[in-house]
């Protein structure tokens, strides 16, 4: 968390506030969150800089900058970025003060975010897999990349090399609507198979966007408000609660030491 569902939220209710703005000050709370460069580096490089558009990159926001650098942020598991929050907040990490007078304050409760601030947005999202909601991004291609791999079909849809912006509850999810165990071999899927599981991904997604992501943990829109995806979830944190197609208890189990909820009657 925040899973693509959520960092496309935040990209889209954020754009209209942050795009043509200038970053007027910026006050670091925690020196771990910078990346790179150096905090005060970073500070003085950004101060004065015009925010041209906002993209997102898996689960990166990238601000597009008119000194032709980005800013990247990775909220990780905790992150929030909140604009001109109406109380102080004790998790606060970082603030950016724009020209308008408006603040976007970045926290996080686990301290695990994450800010760049570089010329090639390459060197830190190279190495991410095709975008899951992209045009290219086919049935065919899911079969291809799929074929080379062994390892659990859910420990593949959360590899970020693999797929970009799948977390573990949008896995979880998508896996069931495909009517797939998590623990089938990603090279075991039929075509059939990876056709449904390919119409789950997206279709999981895409709903989960429309309904402003899911606030299961820590997740907060730009506004403070939250998401509503997680009354919509089928599997994913509700162990011990009914399947809702056949009524059978919902299981959890560990892959790769992350949780994964799953319908043992309906999911083989």
């Amino acid at each position: 968390m925040p899973e693509l569902p959520e960092v496309e939220t935040i990209k889209t209710e954020l754009s209209p506030h942050i795009i043509g703005r200038q970053f007027t000050g910026i006050t670091i709370h925690d020196a771990r969150l910078v990346r790179q460069p150096p905090v005060e580096e970073f500070c003085r490089k950004l101060v004065g800089q015009r925010v041209n558009s906002v993209d997102r990159r898996g689960k990166y926001l990238i601000f597009r900058l008119s000194g032709g650098e980005v800013l990247i942020i990775h909220m990780k598991m905790a992150g929030a970025l909140l604009l001109n929050p109406k109380q102080p907040d004790k998790y606060a990490r970082a603030a950016f003060q724009l020209d308008d007078g408006s603040q976007l304050v970045f926290t996080d409760r686990r301290r695990l975010g994450c800010l760049w601030l570089v010329e090639n947005e390459q060197a830190i999202v190279g190495k991410l897999g095709p975008e899951p909601l992209a045009a290219e991004f086919t049935a065919e291609t899911l079969a291809e990349r799929l074929q080379k791999h062994r390892a659990p079909i859910k420990a593949m849809l959360l590899d970020q090399s693999f797929i970009a912006g799948i977390g573990n509850m949008y896995a979880d999810e998508a896996l069931f609507a495909a009517n797939v165990h998590p623990l089938r071999k990603a090279n075991s899927l039929s075509v059939q198979e990876i056709q449904d599981l390919h119409r789950a991904i997206r279709d999981v997604l895409w709903s989960a966007i429309g309904t402003k992501g899911a606030s299961v943990d820590t997740y907060k829109r730009p506004d403070g408000g939250l998401g509503t995806a997680h009354f919509s979830f089928n599997v994913a944190h509700r162990k011990g609660k009914q399947c809702p197609i056949c009524g059978t208890n919902i299981q959890r189990l560990a892959i790769r030491n992350r949780g994964s909820y799953f319908c043992p009657n309906c999911q083989s």
